[in-house]
């Protein structure tokens, strides 16, 4: 296993040197220096770019954080520095910008379902390609909705993936227990033209993820399609070794802890259920403070190499201590974005509430970024109206990504860390996700999929075993 590991890094690291010295220049990258708020620009009063939000300095934040986030600044648990990320240095691909521009008013959202309809035929689109909602009004009841859904889409565009990571639950005192994970994820909507391919069963994405360890998880197999029809329900099911069968499950169960852990599978990459699933309400545009990855925002790390049929690799130059559990000396929270900083932005928040009664719970608050449309806070609330649950992630820059010998540029997020904390508000605890379980594993994307082969029930059982 050893030679094989570094057999691949000598492949990754010579990929990388040919496509850096065939690659064309790339205009606008990296970022001008210029564009960044130099040090003592102030984010709110008492506070500015530079200024490390600490013990000392966490009330001067008070009015841009979710509150559970600003009580562990208050008690020392987190420390981050203030960086700068300003507008207007986000690029995607050529053609997915100018889709994005074409979509100006061609979308709508149906008020009562909170789908997507074309606003000419009232119908759902065949497909959505670029941004369906580039301009959204602050007097228009239904932003935040269409703030999710480009949120979606954007997140789509990344293109279909596969991933081995880490989930790693974590209490005051450090790690309880680590579970190695396998996923796949085939996405339809909001893909490059290169990489579209047939979709006869009209379904957004394909998902079949594969717990490799501990023993005592080895073999659990989840799969799951979302449906494109907004009527139908997702479709799931599960495979687990104890009763070695497969058994449908029902989609309000995505609510729940995943392998028992506080992170769900309608978490994801922020969230991931079903849209038309909840009833929603825009609650306004604030600003707020995020979590970051300073590198990536500065157009630094994170680079691609192409590997058929791996598609882009995302190659991490530095293999940084994402949370406070890895990093040695580090007193705060183990699950504390340590290696991230803070950056002050523009933010929709959308409330959504449940149609189905067993789901876990009773009222969703989501943060999301009103330019780069990558989620921030998803705080969690019981039927009742009490916070439960929040899903906090790291916000990161589209880097450029080009082939030996061609012109053409493809833009996917990338960084050099990965921190994603599902945090139990009552439990006093926190499941970490999206931690590379190597440096060197797999981190790849638009990928192409053998979906006949990989995504069907007879996959279940095989992994399982």
């Amino acid at each position: 296993m050893r030679v094989r590991a570094l057999i691949r890094v000598c492949v990754l690291a010579i990929s990388s040197a040919s496509a850096a010295l065939a690659g064309p220049a790339v205009p606008g990258w990296p970022p001008d220096p210029k564009l960044y708020d130099p040090p003592g620009t102030e984010v709110a009063p008492g506070l500015a770019v530079g200024d490390t939000v600490d013990q000392t300095k966490a009330d001067l934040a008070k009015d841009l954080l979710p509150p559970e986030i600003l009580s562990h600044y208050k008690s020392g648990g987190y420390k981050n520095q203030i960086v700068s990320w300003p507008r207007g240095i986000i690029h995607f691909d050529e053609s997915f910008e100018k889709a994005t521009r074409d979509n100006e008013g061609k979308y709508d959202v149906i008020a009562d379902t909170g789908g997507i309809v074309e606003k000419a035929t009232s119908k759902l689109p065949e497909y959505v390609y670029g941004i369906p909602f580039p301009k959204i009004s602050e007097n228009d009841p239904l932003a935040g909705i269409k703030a999710l859904w480009n949120q979606f889409h954007t997140f789509w565009n990344q293109g279909s993936s596969h991933t081995e990571t880490l989930i790693v639950w974590t209490n005051p005192k450090g790690v309880e227990r680590k579970s190695a994970q396998n996923f796949y994820f085939q996405f339809y909507e909001n893909q490059a033209p290169q990489y579209r391919i047939p979709n006869p069963q009209n379904l957004t994405w394909q998902f079949i993820g594969i717990t490799t360890s501990p023993a005592d998880l080895q073999g659990t197999v989840t799969m799951a399609y979302r449906h494109r029809d907004p009527q139908t329900r997702d479709s799931a099911w599960t495979y687990v070794p104890a009763f070695r069968r497969v058994r449908p499950v029902s989609p309000a169960n995505r609510s729940d802890g995943f392998l028992g852990s506080d992170l769900s599978q309608d978490d994801g990459n922020f969230f991931d259920a079903k849209p038309e699933d909840f009833v929603w309400k825009t609650v306004g545009l604030r600003d707020g403070l995020r979590v970051v990855d300073p590198q990536s925002i500065r157009g630094q790390g994170g680079e691609f190499t192409w590997i058929e049929p791996s598609g882009w690799h995302d190659d991490w130059p530095e293999d940084l201590p994402a949370a406070g559990y890895l990093k040695p000396g580090w007193e705060g929270l183990p699950w504390a974005p340590v290696s991230a900083a803070l950056a002050k932005r523009k933010f929709w928040v959308v409330e959504g509430v449940p149609r189905d009664h067993y789901y876990l719970y009773g009222r969703l608050e989501l943060w999301i970024d009103a330019e780069s449309w990558i989620g921030a806070f998803n705080r969690k609330f019981s039927w009742k109206g009490e916070l439960l649950n929040t899903y906090a992630v790291l916000g990161s820059l589209n880097h450029p990504a080009t082939k030996a010998g061609s012109p053409e540029v493809e833009w996917m997020w990338a960084s050099d860390q990965a921190w994603q904390c599902a945090e139990n508000v009552k439990m006093n605890r926190a499941t970490l996700a999206g931690i590379r379980s190597t440096p060197t594993g797999p981190l790849d994307r638009r990928v192409r999929h053998n979906v006949d082969q990989l995504f069907n029930l007879q996959s279940l059982s095989r992994f399982g075993k």
